[in-house]
Order: structure tokens, then C-alpha cells, then sequence
């Protein structure tokens, strides 16, 4: 790290401690919990995420600023508390990291860098869950870990699905194909629709459940991030919804005033337009 980024950090570190201060602090920051905080750092994440989606470099940094400044605050109030701090922070990351990449770092440590490494990305990311899958393991031995154990329970339902059937993967719980995926999606699309036909709204909601969590293994099996597709999903939906809005207005009435045909046939315009 060079003097100018250390000095930025130390700098930062000491404003989030004066922003703690009990005589001169901020009430606001100094009234925050590890759990008060968790809504904050989730819209710092999504918000990071619309940045990059937007292609816009220094709304990127802006957004990274306040992702940043969140993780100074949990390890401030961690420090206050005598659990830990920024430091151990960055050595518990710099461990692991060093430990998962062993082709990189072949003797674990930051000196043993420099040899060329023959492996491609698909191979660094197996290996990399093998060896989480070996850590994994080794507390597994005491018979009260679970391969799924650490996937938190907060991630978005999308998000969770993957990485629990990821994990389930790991230790070979997988269908061997895709073909085995898309005959299960068709079965629960049976199972929904013969729920819906009986009218039970809990049995619905049951196999919508289950069709989602399979939409969500058939795209690991495509090798497709379901939450960035699911994203691209709803910006086409948005962009066509509002060419149909504006075509409606220019016609002198709202959606309300034509019936479903037409409306249909101004997304389909829309589509050709935006596929």
C-alpha cells in the first residue's frame, strides 16, 4: 500500500473513531449496534451493484466510499466492545486468502509470490471449493456442522437458493446434467399447476417454492447468474412498460382506456424495438 492510500485509511479509521467519540461523537453514529447497522450495509451493497450496472467509474468509487466506511464501523464498535479490530480484520481476509490460493502462493505466504500459475479461472474457482470444502470438513468431523451451515440466512432467496445448492453440489448432491434439471423443472410446473387447479393457496405457494429453487439450479447448471439475469429481466420488462405507457399517452388516453389486445400490441412493438 502506498504512503498516500495508507494515510487515506488511518485517516478514515480515526473519523469513524471521532464519529464514536462518547463526549464530541455524532449521536447518530455513536447510538449504532452490529445490528443496527445491517439494513445500512445491504443498501450499500445493492447500491454498489446499480453503480457497476450503470457503468459509471466515479459513482462506482462514491458507492465503494460508503461500502467501505461500513466495514470501518462494524470493526469500530468491534473494537470498542474488545473483539476485534480493522487490523484483524484485514489479517483474517489476508490468511484465508493466502491459504485458498495456493498456486499463487505456494508456501502460503505473501514472499512465495511470483511463479507463473498454469491453472485457468475454472479450475482456480474448483479449487477453491475444495479447499473450503476441506475446512469445511474438518469441523465437520465433530458431528455438528453442516455442509450448509455458514450460508447466511439473510442473502436474498435467489442468491441463498445458488449457494445452497452449490454447497450440496460440492460433496456430490447434484444432478449429473442439465437434462436432469429441466425434466425437474417441468415436473414441479406439473405439481404448481395441479395445485392451482385445487385451489389451495398454501400448496401454491409450496410448489412455486420449488419451481423457483429449480429455475435457480438450472441456472448454475448454465453457468448463469439467476439474480444478473432476473436483473436484465426487469430492465427489459421496465423499458417496454414504458414505451407501452408513452404510446397509450400519445394516443390522448391512459392504459386504462384500451383493453388487452391493444396493449399487447404495443409490447409487442416494444419488443421488437428492445429485445
Amino acid at each position: 500500500m502506498t504512503e498516500k492510500k495508507s494515510a487515506a485509511m488511518m485517516e478514515l479509521v480515526t473519523l469513524m473513531a471521532n464519529l464514536r467519540d462518547p463526549q464530541h461523537g455524532c449521536a447518530w453514529d455513536r447510538k449504532q449496534t452490529f445490528e443496527s447497522l445491517t439494513r445500512h450495509t445491504l443498501e450499500e451493497v445493492y447500491e454498489v451493484v446499480d453503480a457497476v450496472e450503470q457503468g459509471e467509474a466515479a459513482k462506482v468509487c462514491d458507492e465503494l466510499g460508503d461500502l467501505l466506511f461500513q466495514v470501518v464501523f462494524y470493526a469500530r464498535i468491534a473494537e470498542e466492545q474488545s473483539l476485534f479490530d480493522l487490523g484483524d480484520v484485514a489479517n483474517a481476509i489476508k490468511s484465508k486468502l493466502l491459504h485458498r490460493h495456493p498456486h499463487i502462493f505456494p508456501d502460503g505466504t505473501l514472499v512465495s509470490f511470483g511463479q507463473p500459475s498454469p491453472l485457468t479461472a475454472e479450475q482456480v474457482e474448483h479449487n477453491w471449493e475444495l479447499i473450503k470444502n476441506a475446512e469445511r470438513e474438518a469441523l465437520q468431523r465433530s458431528g455438528t456442522v453442516s455442509v450448509v451451515d455458514d450460508v447466511p440466512r439473510a442473502l436474498p432467496a435467489i442468491e441463498r437458493a445458488g449457494k445452497l445448492q452449490k454447497r450440496a453440489a460440492s460433496v456430490g448432491f447434484d444432478w449429473p446434467d442439465v437434462s436432469g434439471v429441466t425434466a425437474k423443472l417441468a415436473e414441479e410446473s406439473a405439481e404448481l399447476q395441479a395445485a392451482i387447479a385445487n385451489g389451495d393457496q398454501n400448496q401454491q405457494t409450496h410448489e412455486l417454492g420449488d419451481l423457483l429453487f429449480t429455475c435457480v439450479n438450472l441456472a448454475r447448471h448454465l453457468k448463469i447468474d439467476p439474480e444478473g439475469a432476473l436483473r436484465q429481466a426487469n430492465q427489459r420488462f421496465e423499458t417496454r412498460f414504458r414505451y407501452v405507457e408513452k404510446t397509450a399517452a400519445s394516443h390522448g388516453g391512459g392504459l386504462s382506456t384500451y383493453d388487452p389486445e391493444q396493449l399487447d400490441l404495443w409490447w409487442n412493438e416494444a419488443k421488437s424495438q428492445n429485445n
